[in-house]
């Protein structure tokens, strides 16, 4: 992702349909205000020994939400894991270990090498931006967003995921997979057969699949590990819960895009067909949304040259 796409990214994405999560688990849902950066979605799972947590969005008004889901429930949260690194995912780290500094934080590697590059850019052009501005509330968030960055090790995993690891809290089994060179370099997903729920992080992503800082291709191999994966509801990194009927369908249209994407097509056709294929799945309010996102990764990404860490064997 160009990181000023971070910085400006300032959308309200609504939620096309309701659904419910089986008993035992919390959504607490990724949102987006005017003129500030998103919070992912966070899910919470209780087991009989506390709660875990995925993901831990990255403003503070998102992590209290989590700390008062937890509290409502008088279970301490345990463990947290990371789907990847982007901000919107892992800035809550520092509260959650704050609140509860035994729970083990477990994820990839590739935050590593996103504070030593993405990461480290991204608070240049904030300082740059700072430097410049005259807006003071405008300051203060990218004040916030510094600290975010500079949370440095709070960030980073206790428990590093390089494969498939399964977690055991008083006899539940949580399977966590790792898929590199996906959205990210190293996406974590997690399942949980008791609920057959599982939570892909930003590998599924509405109104569109937010490809900043993706590998296309690896991408929908990851859609093919989640496909065969048996579960009943999918927890996507942003946007509403799906079936496996509706992720069926998201997984059609991330292959179809690709497909435009790689022919002659307009991009303005390529959206029209995204948008038809997820129709019902796309809240009307984000549709006149997704043309202009698109269009913003078709030049970076999907018909520009691949990324260096798309070469990667």
């Amino acid at each position: 992702m160009n990181a000023m796409r971070l910085l400006f990214l300032g959308l309200i994405f609504g939620s096309a349909h309701a659904a419910t999560l089986p008993e035992g688990l919390t959504l607490v849902p990724g949102h987006f205000e005017a003129g500030a950066q998103p919070d992912g979605n966070s899910l919470l799972i209780r087991t009989p020994e506390g709660l875990l947590l995925m993901d831990t969005g990255r403003h503070a008004s998102h992590t209290e939400a989590i700390l008062a889901a937890a509290k409502a429930q008088a279970l301490p949260i345990v463990a947290v894991v990371n789907s990847h690194w982007h901000l919107d995912h892992v800035g809550g780290n520092p509260r959650i270990r704050a609140a509860y500094p035994d729970a083990k934080v477990y994820t990839s590697a590739a935050i590593v090498e996103a504070q030593q590059g993405f990461l480290a850019r991204y608070r240049a052009q904030l300082m740059d931006a700072i430097a410049h501005s005259e807006d003071a509330r405008q300051t203060r968030a990218w004040q916030d967003e510094v600290a975010l960055i500079d949370a440095g090790p709070a960030l980073r995993p206790d428990v590093t995921i390089s494969g498939p690891l399964t977690l055991l809290f008083g006899g539940r089994r949580i399977e966590l997979h790792l898929q590199e060179g996906a959205a990210t370099a190293g996406d974590v997903w997690l399942f949980d057969p008791a609920s057959g729920t599982l939570a892909a992080g930003d590998l599924v992503t509405l109104p569109v699949p937010f490809l900043d800082t993706a590998c296309p291709q690896g991408w929908s191999e990851a859609l093919k590990a989640l496909a065969a994966t048996p579960f009943k509801q999918l927890v996507p990194g942003h946007g509403p819960v799906l079936s496996a009927t509706e992720f069926r369908r998201y997984q059609s249209a991330f292959d179809g895009l690709l497909a435009c994407a790689a022919s002659d097509a307009a991009v303005a056709a390529c959206a029209s067909g995204w948008t038809a294929a997820l129709e019902g799945l796309i809240a009307e309010t984000d549709k006149p949304r997704v043309l202009p996102m698109l269009d913003y990764y078709f030049k970076s990404r999907l018909r520009a040259a691949p990324a260096p860490e798309c070469h990667r064997p």
